[in-house]
Formats: structure tokens, sequence, C-alpha cells
């Protein structure tokens, strides 16, 4: 005798005013968290549950737990709109994390069999046997179809709740008139802005709504996130960054006033390297270049950033190695495309090595003075290292530029804060600056930063002998040291050769090969 399709009419009668019952009867878990069924009773008492959490403490898993609550409790003229800030959160965490659950559900007490994955359980939908009951995943850009879902039960879940359009929440309000509606809105904070964080200050209009804020001390106590992990992050991004705020403390935070690029820009990179990484990696159109930054202390990193047109494919770290070392293995992958080399310190003698085997290396000096100004025109920067990393916000702000999904790159990214000189010109803050304030370097950041720089490598021959000297490890004659930077800005270094020659000249006299623009 084939199964019945529908859930039994006890188990509906015993759970559909229980989700709390639901989840420990019907599914298997790991683990009792308190705080999740904490949600799942409000969501059932007050039918609007907002909650904010640090990452990792379990949300995803409470929103697939109340997804497959309604479906089986309601059987009829039921939907259940998911949405999300990102696609990706749908396809590659709340759907997959709802066909994970599903398969853990006690189905002898449900009256039924398991969800078909032909028929029933589907990629980005579920659509059980005996119609009149969906649920199923649509754009947050899509308010339309948000508002289209009309029926007697309706549940509405957001996910990644944080960056999801004001018009979307507005579609899915007309269905609270009448009917018997939930909605369920999870999230990590973001930026103090949006619908999310007005239901979570409690703006008026917006008391209706149940919301929780999950502490990290619930989420460690529960076993949901690790100390080590929390402790890694706060060294990595400085638990006063709006990172680690929104991050690992579960709070709405602002980007701080004076960081050059926001963590918002850092995370739609990230979305953009999602979508490459998963059609297959294609080549990128444009050419390859090598962003690297070498180590100067003993704590930094050296890092060699990869990036093909508008993509960084790869990002290699590793502690502090000898010269030939590290030129060995910038060597190693760089082939005949260029390097863009950070010669202040010990770099100038990568970029050294590198030349006299035949490599394509530009030594880019960071603190050398620039004529560029940002995009406007009307904004002078004080120095290269202003221009480069000016340069890369105006690429993020322009969803150009794909980066790879890394913790650490993503705490040096955020890190660096600009100001002004008292002339006017847009300076950025030093590497030996932000060591002082993080008690770590931007490595990785500076790398990717490096890979991205268009532009003068501001060497002067003061500089370059400054760096071969400090890799030596001895110091400079003081009739080099007085040399003014007047002087300085006066000449240059020849990329091929680096013979010392006047900066107005578009050839080195020596080797009579072109300055780089």
């Amino acid at each position: 005798m084939p199964t019945p399709p529908r859930p039994s009419r006890e188990f509906i009668r015993t759970y559909r005013d229980d989700p709390v019952a639901f989840r420990h009867d019907i599914i298997t878990t790991e683990a009792d968290v308190p705080y999740q069924d904490e949600i799942l009773a409000e969501l059932h008492a007050r039918k609007r549950a907002a909650v904010r959490s640090p990452h990792g403490a379990g949300k995803t898993a409470v929103a697939s737990w109340a997804l497959l609550w309604f479906v089986l409790t309601r059987p009829d003229d039921t939907k259940i709109p998911t949405t999300a800030s990102a696609w990706r959160q749908l396809t590659k965490y709340l759907w997959p994390e709802i066909r994970k659950w599903s398969r853990r559900v006690d189905w002898g007490k449900v009256g039924r069999g398991p969800f078909s994955a032909r028929d029933e359980l589907l990629t980005l939908a579920l659509k059980p046997a005996w119609g009149g009951c969906e649920a199923f995943a649509v754009a947050c850009q899509d308010a339309a179809t948000i508002e289209g879902a009309h029926a007697s039960n309706l549940l509405y879940v957001f996910d990644e709740a944080k960056a999801i359009p004001v018009a979307t929440w507005d579609a899915a309000e007309g269905a609270f008139a009448s009917g018997d509606c939930y909605a369920l809105a999870i999230s990590t904070p973001g930026v103090p802005m949006g619908r999310f964080y007005d239901i979570h200050s409690r703006k008026p209009g917006y008391e209706d709504w149940w919301t929780r804020h999950v502490t990290l001390d619930e989420a460690i106590a529960a076993g949901m996130v690790k100390p080590e992990w929390v402790e890694a992050r706060r060294k990595q991004w400085g638990e006063d960054s709006s990172v680690y705020q929104q991050r690992v403390l579960g709070k709405f935070a602002a980007d701080e006033e004076s960081a050059i690029i926001s963590l918002a820009l850092v995370e739609a990179a990230n979305d953009r390297w999602r979508e490459w990484d998963e059609a297959g990696r294609p080549r990128p159109e444009g050419k390859r270049v090598l962003g690297v930054d070498v180590a100067r202390f003993g704590t930094d990193k050296s890092a060699i950033a990869e990036r093909v047109g508008l993509v960084i494919s790869s990002l290699d770290k590793w502690g502090k190695r000898n010269t030939m070392e590290t030129a060995g293995r910038v060597a190693a992958v760089l082939g005949k495309d260029k390097a863009n080399v950070d010669v202040i310190g010990i770099g100038a003698g990568v970029v050294d090595r590198l030349r006299e085997q035949g490599f394509d290396a530009v030594g880019v000096n960071f603190g050398a003075g620039t004529d560029r100004t940002d995009k406007s025109g009307e904004v002078e920067m004080l120095n290269v290292r202003a221009a480069a990393w000016w340069g890369m916000r105006e690429r993020l702000m322009e969803d150009e530029i794909a980066l790879p999904i890394d913790d650490e790159l993503t705490g040096d990214l955020v890190a660096p804060r600009y100001g002004y000189t008292s002339s006017g010109k847009l300076k950025v803050e030093s590497k030996d600056d932000i060591r002082k304030r993080l008690g770590r370097s931007p490595d990785a950041g500076d790398a990717v930063v490096l890979a991205y720089y268009e532009g003068e490598s501001g060497i002067t021959m003061l500089d370059y002998l400054r760096g071969k000297y400090e890799q030596r490890g001895e110091e400079m004659p003081g009739e080099l040291a007085g040399e003014t930077e007047a002087e300085a800005e006066d000449k240059a270094a020849c990329w091929f050769c680096g013979e010392e020659y006047d900066a107005g000249l578009e050839k080195c006299p020596a080797c009579g090969m072109e300055k780089r623009q």
C-alpha cells in the first residue's frame, strides 16, 4: 500500500502550534541551543521575528527548521517565499541546509515518507506531492513576486536580511493584513541603515517585530562559535573595527569614517569572485600582473597577489625569507608577465635580483611623491601609496574588482585610514602606523593594491640606494643620506638597469630603455 502523501492529522494537531516541540521531536539535531528554541517560540507567538548574531551562530539552521515546520503542519494553501540579499546565500547556504535537515526528519512520526528529491524537494523549491503548498527562492530585487505570494498561510524567510531592499520588505507587508502570516529575518548585522537595522533599532512603525541579538558569549557557550576563531579575528581585524563588530560581535557598526575601503565594498568584490569561481574560473580578459609585498620585520609576511584582468586569481602568503628566497618564489610564478614590487626596505633587493634574471620587475616606492589625483581631478595625492590605495577604492566602487574570500585580506583592506595634509593633499596611513595601531602589517592588502596599481613607480636613485643598503644591513654613507628630497625628486632610477638619470628624460642614457609611465 503506497505511503500517504500528506502528514497525518495527529501530527498536524500536535505540532501546528509548537515549532519547538517539532524541532526536538521530529528533527535529529546535534545539540540543544537555547536561543534557537527561543527564536522558534517567538516566531510562532509574535509572527514577526528579526534575529542578528555573530557569524556561525546557527541562524540558517533555525530558518530551515521553521520552513519545514510550516510546510508539514500547514499542508493546504501555503506559500513560503525565501529571499536573501545575495542569490548565492539561497543556492549555497539556505536551500542546502533545508535539504540537509529534511534528511534528518523522523518521517514515521510525520505519517508519510521523505520528500522525493526528483519531484518534491528540488534545488531551490519544495513542492509536496499533496499540492496546494510550496516554498521557493526569490531574488531580493523581485518585489513583484514577493507581493504576489497570496495564500491562507504565508511564511516569509529573509536570509542575510541586512541588505535586502526596502521595496522587498514593503512588498511582503500587505500579506499581514489577513491570513496566517509570519516573517523570519536573520542576518549578521551590517552598517546602521536599511530596514533590518530600522527593525532592530525599534524605529516607530516596527514595534510589532520581535527582535533578538544573539551575543557572542551565548554563541560560544552553546558551542556554535569557537573562542580560538574569535581571538584570531580580534588579532586580525582589531576589536574596534567594523568588520569585527559586525561579524564577531553581531553588532551594527558603521565603517570607520576615515577608512579608505569599506567592508561593504570588499564583500561585494567577494561576491563577484564567488560568481567567477562557481562558473569554473574562466580566464578573465586582460593582462596578468603580480603584486608583491616583501616582509620587512619578523612578524610580517611576504605576499604575492596574482591579478588576471580584474580578478585576483590567487593570493600566496608566507613568513619572512631572505632576499634570494623571496625573489626565487616570485620568479617561479612570474613568467613573461610584470610584477609590481614594493621596494621600501629589502624589496629593492628582490627587484634587483629579478631584473638580473631578465624578469619584468617594477619597483614601486609607496613613499615617493606623485602628481596623481582622484578621478574627479580635484583631489591631489600626497604620494604613490595614496594614489594606489585611492585607485583601489575607486575601482571597487565601480564594481570592477573580484577579490578572493580571505579573512586576512579583508582585514588588511579595511584597516588603512586616510586624511589630508595641511596643503589639502590626500594621505593614507603608512604601514608602520598601521602596525603600531593593530599590531600587524597589512601585507596581503598591499600586495593586492600593487597588483591593481598602474602608474609611475616613484623610484628615485636615493630610494634605490637606501633599499640596497638596508638589504645589506648597512648604514647609508652620510654624503648619500644627506641628499635632499628636492634633489631626489629630480632624479630617477632606470627600471631596467638601475642607472640614475634626470627624471625629465624619456629614455635612460645608459641603456636606452624608455621610462615607464
